[in-house]
């Protein structure tokens, strides 16, 4: 089963724009990046997103360095399809396989050293993780069933959409110190963005549900229940 022919499904509220910018960066690659190289550049991306999440247990500061990470991440990630196309130089099996086999990567990379930071307790960040994966592992699925790759969950929230939040949330955090307080509740200790890593996780959960919903009653409209017939079976 081939997912080289499946349709890619971008309906974020960056798309447009993005698209613009990444095939002029393309045009403006020099003759030794390759999409391999781009790939390899998003981990590294992801790779100093972590770090910078785990120093601003020492500065705060540091998470300037996690930002840095996610705009590496970006264009690493968001590059190397594009290059391939542009250059007509693509590998839809191989390509499927390395882009989506190293996000699992850079996205456990990038959650566990919110884990590890000032910001959130890592069970928050277990939360948020769980919760990508699954969304992760139904667009795959859909791939596969439906031919159809998606992008793009809750109206207008894809990958681009998601790092911009997350360095608006780096900004506020260093800027705003009280944010930082820690509470006790009924013995459990956290602080405001222990609330807000909670509330992305139900976000994820519940863009899950509607996508689940929707796709169940159209696949069942596709592949209806048929008749249990005995005779059939003897």
């Amino acid at each position: 089963m081939g997912n080289e022919k499946a349709e890619r499904i971008q309906t974020s509220f960056l798309n447009a724009a993005e698209k613009k910018a990444l095939i002029w960066l393309a045009h403006r690659q020099p003759r030794w990046m390759t999409s391999d190289i781009l790939t390899y550049i998003g981990v590294a991306g992801a790779a100093i997103c972590a770090l910078g999440y785990f120093l601003s247990n020492y500065n705060i500061y540091w998470l300037w360095l996690s930002s840095l990470g996610l705009v590496i991440n970006w264009y690493g990630d968001s590059l190397d399809g594009t290059l391939a196309r542009v250059r007509q130089l693509q590998r839809p099996k191989y390509g499927f396989f390395i882009d989506h086999s190293l996000d699992a990567i850079t996205v456990c990379l990038m959650i566990l050293g919110g884990g590890l930071s000032a910001i959130f307790k890592m069970e928050v960040a277990m939360m948020i993780l769980i919760a990508y994966l699954v969304l992760s592992i139904y667009t795959y699925v859909c791939t596969i069933i439906k031919d159809e790759f998606l992008l793009t969950y809750g109206g207008g929230f894809g990958p681009t959409e998601f790092r911009l939040i997350i360095i608006l949330l780096n900004t506020i955090v260093m800027y705003t110190p009280w944010v930082t307080i820690r509470y006790t509740l009924c013995g459990y200790e956290f602080g405001v963005y222990d609330i807000v890593g909670f509330a992305i996780a139900v976000i994820l959960w519940v863009m899950w549900l509607v996508q689940f919903l929707k796709d169940r009653s159209q696949l069942a409209k596709l592949d209806p229940l048929k008749p249990y017939c005995p005779e059939k079976n003897k």
